[in-house]
């Protein structure tokens, strides 16, 4: 799954985000409205982690995304 993908189902996806990084909240994930930059930058805050890191953590995410994530 690209990121475009991910971007254009962020509502159903919010769900995966919060399982992945639990210290996000729902007003976050509405502030990042599927936009990858923003979703580093607030766990980035969250977690007090440098920018890279975070970056590297939504890049694996991406990456493990499926079409299962869809399916209820």
């Amino acid at each position: 799954m690209n990121w475009n993908q991910i971007e254009g189902n962020w509502k159903q996806l919010k769900g995966k985000a919060v399982e992945q990084w639990g210290k996000l909240t729902d007003d976050d994930l509405d502030v990042v409205a599927g936009k990858r930059e923003q979703l580093a930058g607030k766990i980035q805050e969250r977690y007090g982690i440098a920018k890279e890191e975070a970056e590297a953590q939504v890049a694996q995410w991406e990456r493990s995304a499926t079409d299962d994530w869809f399916k209820n």
